[in-house]
């Protein structure tokens, strides 16, 4: 007898906002392949709030249109705007058996935690787990005793290799360690406090002057900066 295949869920979109009054919404798809994932009849399991009407419920899709590059779907049982905007950041999985061919540049959570992530060639740390937010995906990288969320983005993770077993990041500065910490603006104001001459005399009297001699209801010589001074070169 030959096991059934098993099956993994697969986040392939996001339901962002109403478009018109008939029930359509428009998507943010995580998925290369619109065109296999988003069929009339397609199925997805819904992922919102315990609180939601929708938690623990599926939609099945009517329709997938575009309006200036947007996708919008039409979803059996969504036939208002009320009903399509309480849909609003649900996001989408479908089901995926281990058979089937696999989307390039995507993972199940199950490959990715216990990855090493590597950063300049060097093994920092270990994927614990996988976060999934509404705008993003997480890799919780736990370092040192500690956890750090890395946005899972081209930019910040551009290689997974599941064959060598790693993650590489190449993170921006002070998402893995302290940044120092910047002169406070007190302090700069202290040290030019100090540097100014103590002499009354020796005090420069010209933008005092420019304002005692400007008429009323006019701004003094130190207030007004010519039209064209901020203006490019031509």
């Amino acid at each position: 007898m030959v096991d059934a295949p098993r099956t993994q869920q697969l986040r392939v979109g996001r339901l962002t906002k109403a478009h018109g009054l008939k029930g359509a919404i428009k998507l943010e798809l995580y998925t290369d392949d619109p065109e296999r994932r988003f069929v009339p009849g397609a199925e997805f399991s819904l992922q919102v709030p315990e609180s939601s009407q929708w938690h623990g419920r599926h939609l099945v899709l009517r329709e997938l249109r575009w309006y200036n590059q947007q996708p919008v779907g039409f979803f059996e049982g969504v036939d208002d705007r009320t009903a399509a905007e309480s849909l609003a950041k649900a996001i989408l999985w479908v089901e995926q058996s281990d058979d089937e061919a696999p989307e390039p540049d995507a993972w199940y959570d199950h490959q990715l935690v216990g990855l090493a992530v590597v950063r300049d060639g060097e093994r920092i740390g270990q994927v614990a787990h996988v976060e999934h937010m509404p705008a993003q995906d997480l890799l919780v990288v736990k370092v040192k005793g500690r956890e750090v969320m890395v946005p899972f983005v081209q930019a910040i993770v551009p290689e997974v290799d599941l064959d060598a077993g790693t993650v590489t990041i190449t993170p921006p500065a002070g998402l893995f360690e302290e940044l120092p910490e910047a002169d406070e603006p007190a302090d700069a104001a202290a040290d030019a406090a100090a540097e100014a001459p103590t002499d009354p005399a020796a005090a420069p009297t010209q933008v005092a002057d420019a304002d005692a001699d400007a008429p009323e209801g006019t701004h003094g010589a130190s207030d007004t900066v010519a039209p064209d001074a901020q203006q490019p070169a031509e």
